[in-house]
């Protein structure tokens, strides 16, 4: 048997299997994008969890110290499941793709990106000139027809 396929032997094929697993998949690759990728999604559940578990529904049935239980509980498999999905093998082979993306982007100096920051703005507030400008003369245009504003 060749080592690519010992190699794919061993990827489990359903994310309900990876998730009973503690190993890492590919552990040295995309490792940034990846982590990035599971705080993300550990801010968004676990600050979702704890507005379930202090709910008004929970925290009359259980008290206020069943609630902090059920806000743990769901807190630290929020985190596992997020964590197992950060290295199921699709999400992390897609991920290690974004990563190797983002290394190909030229990203532009401090310099001109402040440069090009000036102008979005200075844009940005010519407009909003142009915009009030057009809503005083219409707003005259419109009294001295007499029509209502």
């Amino acid at each position: 048997m060749s080592t690519i396929a010992k190699q794919d032997a061993k990827v489990p094929s359903s994310f309900w299997s990876c998730l009973f697993q503690g190993g890492l998949y590919k552990p040295t690759q995309g490792r940034l994008v990846r982590q990035v990728f599971f705080a993300a999604l550990a801010v968004i559940s676990v600050l979702f969890f704890r507005e379930v578990a202090f709910f008004s529904f929970f925290q009359t049935r259980l008290g206020l110290g069943g609630s902090w239980a059920l806000f743990g509980l769901l807190a630290l498999a929020s985190l596992w499941i997020c964590f197992r999905l950060a290295n199921f093998p699709r999400v992390a082979d897609f991920l290690i793709a974004v990563e190797s993306e983002l290394n190909l982007v030229s990203w532009p100096s401090r310099s001109s990106l402040w440069k090009a920051t000036g102008v979005v703005i200075f844009v940005i507030l010519g407009l909003a000139f142009l915009l009030f400008a057009f809503d005083l003369v219409w707003t005259w245009v419109f009294q001295l027809l007499r029509i209502r504003v």
